[in-house]
């Protein structure tokens, strides 16, 4: 064998070593997002901030926070596709007043959109941690509330007050996602008078409303990662899909207890509690 054709070999073992290493890579990349995603989706639908666990993965595959942030809305819309789909079939959605409630989000989404594209977003998730202690306090304090509903008035057409409220919430919604659905099922039950399952259908119908805005923000300033995007959007799909069948066969008892800990959970992420513990630990 000549030096040019060892040169060659080596040259082409090399490569197809790279190569095939490239693409177990991928497939474990692949499986890896599935699964997160459908953690998230099953998460999301119950409860919220399934994005807690989506938007680290992101990051750590590569992808700056700002594009993180717009990718995971691709995942985010269709997850909320499947989820309003199964509970209209399951006969728990009010379309109706999801639409009067969700005008106030979508117009809050773009503006909260539109701030997030250039935005740094850690103070944001200190304040947002805070508040989901008060809302974990909130939660536990008569159960019955968030159990049989009924703690406001339920109204076909909202007040001005919910409306302002649901603006706020779509304004965070389109800033970040992660832990708006804590947010939206607090308006839900206490302000709106439902039981956890009939405000979780209508937590994922306003989402649905006022991603594809925030969506085509991130997207108009190319900060989508597209197969990234999809891939993830397989997982919370199917999490969606389990995660509504479950919150209208479990009841609103179950749902609260997931509701306890994601919130517990994400307010400790959020506040950097975490990070406390592992540097004292280490």
């Amino acid at each position: 064998m000549t030096c040019v054709e060892r040169s060659l070999f080596f040259y082409f073992e090399i490569n197809a070593y790279i190569w095939a290493k490239y693409i177990v890579m991928e497939w474990y990349i692949i499986v890896a997002v599935i699964f997160v995603g459908f953690i998230a989706g099953f998460i999301n639908t119950l409860a919220g901030s399934g994005s807690l666990l989506t938007l680290p993965l992101l990051m750590f595959l590569g992808l700056p926070a700002n594009v993180a942030n717009g990718t995971n809305r691709i995942a985010i819309l269709l997850q909320n596709v499947v989820g309003v789909s199964s509970f209209k079939k399951q006969k728990v959605l009010d379309v109706k007043h999801g639409i009067w409630l969700g005008l106030p989000a979508v117009i809050g989404s773009f503006i909260g959109a539109s701030i997030a594209i250039n935005l740094n977003e850690e103070i944001m998730r200190t304040t947002i941690g805070g508040l989901l202690v008060v809302m974990l306090f909130i939660i536990i304090y008569k159960p019955d509330k968030w159990i049989k509903g009924k703690a406001g008035e339920i109204n076909a057409k909202p007040g001005i007050l919910q409306m302002v409220i649901f603006f706020f919430i779509g304004l965070y919604g389109g800033f970040i996602q992660a832990g708006v659905g804590f947010f939206l099922l607090a308006g839900l039950v206490l302000g709106a008078g439902l039981d956890l399952v009939r405000a979780n259908a209508l937590k994922v119908f306003i989402i649905l409303l006022y991603t594809p805005i925030a969506l085509l923000i991130f997207i108009l300033n190319n900060q989508v990662d597209y197969k990234l995007g999809l891939i993830l959007a397989v997982g919370n799909m199917l999490g969606a899909f389990v995660g509504a069948k479950a919150t209208v066969s479990w009841g609103p008892k179950f749902v609260r207890y997931i509701l306890l800990f994601a919130v517990s959970i994400s307010a400790i992420k959020l506040l950097g509690l975490f990070d406390f513990i592992k540097s004292i630990v280490i």
